[in-house]
């Protein structure tokens, strides 16, 4: 774990300390997490969580009731069994917003409304008198408890699950609006942010794509809203991205406006629990492989593909003659958005005589796939990926190369920085307006450039 490191104009008396050592009169004292209802937020806070009861802390997760694409049920279940002084309150339901624009814009004003059920249960900790109230840590969409924090006079600090480069570049968005008043795509020149490599404009997050959408503009208010807060808690190290948070704690990401301490307190890395035995077999079939032999296709909680970019695939991956675990979902209803993953009936999506065919090299996954675990498999080489932040951690954290496949949120320039700042992946060409399709040749050549020998790949 990366010591956190304080920002230097930041308050020596903060309420909550992340740098490795507590102050005495904090010593038992209660911190409030408030993760957002998806997979990778709550998964990913959860193991904040499990850092600040490492440093003395209890801690209380407040867990907002919106369902998600992937079960959490069992995972909190388990840390909840584990004895650990960490315990969850579930806030009551509200109805949810009309007329939201895109998942982002949805999530952001369904916790805002939440706000009156998190000041009773803030409320009901500070009058039980069990321990000092230190911090409410909040998700980078949770803003509107801002207020609430203040009210009751908490200290309130975000947690941002995404890495550096991501937070830099929302916080900057408000000056690239004066600068390019014009759409992204529509740029000639790269973005270029402080402490951030260039993106190319087709590479920038997908809610900022079109700035009239709720969806930018919700990223806009969250960064404008991030100078009133204590600190902000980023699931990255220095060692990682030093230009970037160099920048941010320099103020120059944010110019004209209060930038608040940064504490990189990762890499926070999720371990599932209690996977279920029809999962071990596909890493069974891992252990008949050769080392770093295979290469590893997954998409994360969210990622899910039709018919045809599902046969694209399949002869990608024929063509390429390389090993291969593919974990294959595909996409079922559509929920504010964004497809639905489903698991895969095999024999109805793949092609005619693929399996049969390729059987001797390779396996088709149909459901998740116990990512962190396959990741740290000798026989895996190399990782085709949405570039998700915590799946971009995993594959770091095992020396893991990617091939970047984005999809949706801030997963394009996460593929840009992971390959031109940290050299530790390189890019498919995806056709972003084509719903970020991939031919059949161009997965073989990545596939055989990011496992073979050439000059590119090593």
């Amino acid at each position: 774990m990366a010591q956190a490191r304080k920002n230097k104009t930041s308050d020596k008396k903060s309420s909550i300390c992340l740098s490795g050592t507590l102050c005495e009169n904090m010593a038992q004292a209660r911190v409030v997490l408030l993760p957002i209802p998806a997979v990778g937020h709550i998964m990913s806070m959860l193991e904040m969580a499990k850092l600040l009861h490492r440093y003395h802390f209890s801690v209380t997760v407040l867990m907002v009731p919106v369902p998600t694409t992937f079960p959490v049920g069992d995972y909190i279940a388990t840390i909840a069994a584990s004895g650990l002084d960490i315990d969850f309150r579930h806030i009551q339901p509200v109805d949810p917003p009309k007329d939201a624009d895109g998942p982002e814009h949805f999530i952001s004003a369904y916790m805002e409304k939440q706000n009156h059920h998190i000041k009773s249960a803030l409320h009901d900790l500070l009058r039980s008198g069990d321990s000092p109230l230190a911090a409410l840590i909040v998700d980078l969409f949770a803003t509107g408890a801002i207020d609430v924090a203040a009210e009751l006079g908490v200290p309130c600090y975000v947690y941002f699950a995404s890495n550096a480069a991501f937070l830099a570049l929302m916080l900057y968005l408000p000056t690239l609006e004066e600068k390019f008043p014009v759409e992204f795509e529509e740029m000639e020149e790269e973005v270029r942010v402080p402490g951030v490599c260039p993106i190319p404009p087709i590479s920038m997050p997908s809610p900022f794509m079109r700035k009239k959408s709720g969806r930018y503009t919700c990223f806009v208010h969250h960064g404008r809203r991030y100078s009133e807060l204590k600190g902000i808690v980023v699931n990255t190290f220095t060692d990682l991205e030093p230009a970037t948070l160099r920048a941010l704690d320099e103020g120059l990401c944010a110019p004209g406006r209060r930038t608040p301490p940064m504490y990189p307190v990762g890499p926070l890395i999720a371990r599932e629990e209690g996977e279920k035995s029809r999962q071990q077999e596909c890493v069974a079939w891992l252990d008949g492989q050769p080392a770093r032999s295979v290469v590893f296709l997954c998409f994360g909680s969210k990622g899910c593909f039709n018919a045809a970019q599902v046969g694209e695939i399949a002869a990608g991956l024929e063509c390429s003659g390389c090993r291969f675990l593919w974990a294959l979902r595909v996409a079922s209803e559509e929920v504010l958005g964004m497809r639905k993953p489903a698991d895969a009936k095999l024999e109805e999506v793949l092609p005619e005589g693929f399996l049969e065919r390729t059987k001797a090299r390779g396996m088709v996954w149909p459901s998740w796939a116990p990512q962190a675990e396959i990741l740290a498999h000798r026989s895996v080489g190399g990782f085709v990926t949405h570039c998700g932040w915590n799946s971009c951690l995993e594959s770091l954290q095992c020396g893991v190369p990617l091939l970047g496949w984005p999809l949706y949120a801030e997963q394009h320039s996460n593929a840009v920085v992971m390959e031109e700042e940290m050299g530790v992946a390189l890019q498919l060409k995806v056709e972003r307006a084509n719903d970020n399709f991939v031919k059949a040749e161009e997965l073989e050549r990545g596939v055989r450039t990011l496992m073979g020998k050439s000059k590119e790949g090593e």
